[in-house]
């Protein structure tokens, strides 16, 4: 997270924790300030550059970086950040050394919405690429290397089709390799990677190398992913061409810093199979190109504030504020005053005017949360700021027009408050012109396993943790619980469980008390089953696995292969049917 700006000091200053997660993930990074002043620079960049943080602190940065092509699109022209493809940079002047970077440069803003510098990201792809060009593709050597390397890799023949997927590819697109091979690598693009299908089409005809920008990769649950990739020919001895090579990067961190310094939100960080969550997807697009009010209506935790950002930023206010006000959350007294504003001398300590939320809102949207919460008393100046446009400040005997959106939202079901003379009937009516209501967890159960996947995804790459397994039982107990905390409380136990685990499987025992105190609650009311069965059935398999094993030289890795299974399910079951090696 970004830290907020105070009083004395309005600018925001890139946290050292994103920082040190950047340097983690090998990924240079510098910031600027409003002058053009570099402000920080991490690890990676000063080893990058050949440059010392201590150097360069307070000086103009076009002086400094003077080989790096960053500042011909300087974004304080623009107020835009911007991408370039990977290129040959000249990037230390002292050793003059060309290095294969790829530069993303994006604006850092206060909470004024102000522009008050950028961050430059800098990342090295030369060593992959030398590797890549030395090695012979049929090489065995080479397909070790591959298979260890720190980045996703695979390889297709000239019909496209995937005749290599190694383990940091498998990590990444949540696929098992035996799930890949022979089939069309158009599967990992479908319906949203039909630029990055033809740039590897074109490698493989023409023999040119190149790069997507800005890719997305469909994962093995459907979800959508942004990652970058390379794509390149693949040559014999003879120089013909028989197939192309593809490398990629997840670009979730890099995806959660733009959202985080951007406040942009995608109908993509919104996940969802479920034909109930499609349904509302399908009717989100539409709300989002109109101007009218829309109701959220949900139990807590199923993404409500998430959809109301999508809407805006699918909007055509996008570029203008969004504004929260949480009204279960402001004290009576004062939700008059921080809604509308005062005017000096509208009560004692009144010394001057102050803008409320819907000034601040204003040519923007504002979300007004747990409206259901909101008194009696202020539901009728909002009706009139619904139908007139206007509003008086607390104080003021001239009213102020205002272009705002509203959206609200509310847990507690508004018709329900109506019949119960809690809320106005006829504001109801003004905010459910649109109505959009979110199931809870336990009403869209197909969803559970990719949602597991992408918190999972979301909270290791943040973390510059590998992902990790889920144990059959803690799956188990994961896909029947009922999740009174929806899709908030389903974050929360995967977190708890990353923090507690300290292997590479996450098991029951990993998991919040109180989910294991429901496992074991429920086991013990179940009937037994058969103790001799589920022996014979594990004599079985473990048979079964010490035979692939011992016909593979005890390889885990390629017993694996011969038995159809991932590596991290076979190491899961060799511990559970205790086969040492």
């Amino acid at each position: 997270m970004l830290p907020k700006s105070s009083a004395n000091n309005k600018k925001h200053v890139l946290s050292d924790q994103w920082l040190e997660v950047l340097d983690e993930l090998n990924v240079g990074a510098f910031t600027v300030d409003s002058r053009r002043k570099i402000s920080s620079m991490n690890c990676t960049a000063q080893a990058l550059m050949g440059l010392k943080e201590t150097e360069v602190l307070g000086k103009d940065c076009r002086e400094v970086f003077c080989g790096v092509p960053c500042m011909v699109k300087c974004l304080f022209k623009t107020g835009k950040g911007w991408d370039d493809e990977d290129s040959a940079v000249k990037i230390s002047e002292p050793f003059d050394l060309h290095r294969l970077v790829t530069r993303l440069a994006t604006p850092i803003y206060d909470y004024d919405k102000k522009m008050v510098g950028c961050l430059t990201i800098l990342q090295n792809h030369s060593p992959i690429a030398d590797l890549i060009n030395r090695v012979h593709f049929e090489e065995r050597s080479l397909k070790m290397i591959l298979e260890n390397i720190d980045t996703g890799i695979f390889t297709v023949n000239r019909g496209g089709y995937i005749t290599f997927f190694n383990t940091a590819a498998e990590k990444i697109s949540g696929f098992a390799r035996n799930q890949v091979l022979g089939k069309p690598c158009a599967a990992l693009f479908e319906n949203r990677g039909e630029y990055d299908l033809e740039m590897l089409r074109d490698c493989i005809e023409n023999g040119n190398a190149r790069n997507s920008i800005k890719g997305r990769m469909k994962m093995s649950g459907g979800e959508i992913i942004p990652v970058r990739a390379s794509y390149m020919a693949l040559r014999n001895e003879k120089g013909a061409i028989v197939g192309g090579l593809a490398t990629f990067h997840d670009l979730t961190v890099v995806h959660q810093l733009n959202k985080a310094i951007s406040e942009r939100y995608t109908f993509h960080d919104m996940i969802g199979k479920d034909p109930s969550m499609q349904k509302i997807f399908d009717i989100a697009r539409v709300v989002a190109g109109s101007s009218s009010t829309v109701l959220i209506e949900g139990p807590t935790g199923t993404g409500k504030d998430l959809l109301a950002k999508v809407i805006h930023s699918e909007s055509n206010r996008a570029g203008r504020p969004f504004v929260k006000v949480n009204c279960a959350a402001l004290p009576e007294n004062l939700l008059e005053s921080e809604m509308f504003g005062y005017v000096k001398g509208a009560f004692t300590g009144a010394d001057r005017d102050k803008p409320g939320r819907f000034q601040e809102a204003a040519g923007g949207t504002i979300l007004l949360d747990e409206i259901g919460d909101l008194p009696l008393s202020l539901q009728a100046k909002l009706l009139r700021v619904l139908e007139d446009k206007d509003f008086y400040p607390l104080g003021s005997r001239h009213p102020l027009h205002v272009d705002v959106r509203i959206l609200s939202a509310s847990n507690r079901g508004l018709e329900g408050l109506v019949d119960k003379r809690l809320f106005r009937e006829d504001l109801y009516y003004r905010l459910n012109v649109l109505r959009i209501e979110l199931p809870p967890l336990k009403n869209r159960r197909a969803d559970i396993p990719i949602l597991i996947r992408h918190i999972m995804r979301k909270y290791c790459a943040s973390g510059d943790n590998q992902p990790k397994d889920i144990s059959e039982q803690a799956m188990e107990i994961l896909l029947n619980y009922n999740y009174p905390g929806n899709v908030r409380e389903l974050e929360n136990i995967l977190e708890h469980a990353l923090i507690i685990s300290q292997s590479d499987i996450i098991e029951l025992n990993h998991l919040p008390d109180y989910i294991q105190k429901r496992y074991k609650t429920q086991s013990a009311v179940l009937p037994e089953r058969p103790l001799h069965r589920k022996q014979d059935s594990g004599n079985k398999e473990r048979e079964i696995i010490i035979k692939a094993l011992k016909q593979n030289n005890w390889s885990r890795v390629n017993a694996a292969l011969a038995l159809k299974m991932d590596r991290s399910t076979l190491w899961r079951k060799m511990k559970h049917l205790n086969i040492t090696m």
